[in-house]
């Protein structure tokens, strides 16, 4: 069965959201190991076994299209995944924090790689008509391994030990290696040209630097000098990048792709929505760990509801996809997530822990119901031999709008407490100020992916909205 082309795009489907939830799950299962690890490691810089993983994602991201185009998705693809899946062991085995840094950088040159060459795959081996039902399936990874993270994470390091939140990897990992070893095709696109030396070192100039002034500027403090100089400089790159881009035949981020309207329009939604996601995924282990003194198991038991909000959804915007069409599901699904955001503004130090689990699980339903149609419809009308480059762009900018949602709600929770600690008796005050002030301007970000969404024209995505028999 292996060999009909029905089948095919369910081997693609299989390996690709195998990878992409192990790469997922990478970025929220350390933050939880991170205290221990420095004991360990007796180092204080373990900050740096985030950032180094980040940094190393912002390099090679924008890389992988021009790569799976040239070398092969599959070669790409498996490379990428045996990078990250050799980073994982050795990661495990580091005996200084400078071999963890090291380790964590090789886990993200696979991981930077897997989203967009994978999606690349996965949207040719899935027809467009089929492109609601191959979203349903990556909704699941996108955002269960997220939420589960911080509960797997928490349950290895506290009965077994930091190291395994690494090993934990493997046994998924090698077998989504050998499946793809054995029945993946090979693809190459004949157009792809050779690299753009310029446009590499630009935009990994570009994206890291920025990344790290994002990532960095709200410990060191927005007029730190070392901040300032980092941004004006990535600005710089992204600026001279797009300068060069523009004007040579075979980009490595292909600008040009953002004349399509849908593409262009479904971006701008992705930014202000992933960042306002991931900024309160960001800010409620906080309030539940420093606040409310809850440790990270039980923080993300209390916000794991999040997941199954999704899964419950995601199924059913897959059949109503058709009928409604992104544009609606996608502006309400969000404008519902903004309320969701609003009810919990009013959360206190002593909230009953079964509101923010409805509330976070609610949250969850809206979002599946906006993220299906958002990644069914970006691709609706790029070609198939440019999949690859808007995988590329897309990944790209969701790495930026991540980072600038927890940039913003850093910046705000460090005005209003500590964020490496239990906040005192006499700052509870503050602190929940801080944490409503964040959780508002999430709403805002909210808002304004839904208000985005209306933009959106249902017909151009009209190849991907064909009922199911």
């Amino acid at each position: 069965m292996f060999g009909r082309q029905v089948a095919y795009k369910w081997i693609v489907a299989t390996v690709y959201v195998s990878a992409l939830f192990l790469d997922i799950l990478d970025t929220t299962i350390v933050n939880v190991a991170l205290p221990k690890m420095g004991a360990e490691l007796h180092s204080s810089k373990v900050e740096w076994v985030v950032l180094g993983y980040t940094l190393s994602l912002a390099v090679w991201i924008p890389t992988s299209g021009w790569l799976g185009d040239r070398v092969g998705t599959k070669r790409t693809f498996m490379f990428a995944l045996c990078a990250f899946t050799l980073g994982s062991a050795l990661c495990g085995m580091a005996q200084t924090l400078d071999q963890l840094i090291a380790f964590r950088v090789l886990q993200g040159i696979g991981g930077g790689m897997l989203t967009p060459v994978g999606m690349a795959m996965l949207f040719r081996a899935f027809p467009p008509a089929e492109r609601a039902r191959a979203s349903s399936i990556i909704m699941v990874p996108t955002l269960f391994a997220p939420a589960l993270g911080p509960v797997l994470g928490g349950l290895l390091t506290e009965y077994l030990n930091w190291r395994w939140i690494f090993y934990v990897n493997l046994p998924i990992a090698m077998v989504a290696i050998w499946f793809g070893f054995t029945f993946l095709r090979e693809h190459r696109e004949p157009t792809a040209g050779r690299l753009d030396v310029a446009g590499f070192f630009l935009s990994a100039g570009a994206l890291a630097l920025l990344v790290y002034a994002l990532e960095q500027g709200s410990l060191a403090g927005w007029d730190s000098p070392e901040i300032a100089i980092t941004a004006a400089i990535g600005l710089a790159c992204a600026v001279a990048m797009v300068l060069v881009e523009l004007r040579i035949p075979f980009p490595m981020i292909d600008l040009r792709l953002l004349n399509n309207r849908i593409f262009r329009q479904c971006n701008v939604v992705s930014l202000f929505s992933m960042a306002g996601f991931f900024g309160v995924t960001f800010v409620l282990p906080l309030y539940l760990q420093n606040v409310r003194g809850l440790d990270p198991l039980e923080s993300g038991l209390a916000t794991f509801p999040q997941a199954f909000g999704v899964m419950a959804s995601a199924f059913v915007a897959g059949r109503i996809y058709a009928a409604v069409g992104p544009r609606r599901m996608m502006s309400v699904g969000l404008m519902l997530a903004a309320v969701t955001i609003v009810l919990l503004t009013r959360i206190e130090p002593d909230t009953s822990l079964w509101y923010i689990r409805t509330v976070i699980f609610l949250r969850g339903m809206c979002m599946g119901f906006a993220f299906l149609p958002m990644q069914a419809a970006s691709y609706a009308t790029i070609p198939p031999a440019q999949n690859g480059r808007a995988s590329s762009l897309f990944s790209t900018q969701r790495q930026v709008s991540v980072s600038i949602g927890v940039a913003v709600m850093a910046s705000i929770l460090t005005a209003h407490m500590r964020l490496d600690g239990p906040v005192g008796s006499d700052a509870v005050g503050k602190a929940m100020d801080g944490v409503h002030l964040a959780l508002w301007v999430a709403v805002g970000f909210n808002v304004l992916s839904s208000l985005a969404a209306l933009f959106i024209r249902d017909d151009d995505a009209r190849h991907t909205m064909v009922r199911r028999r």
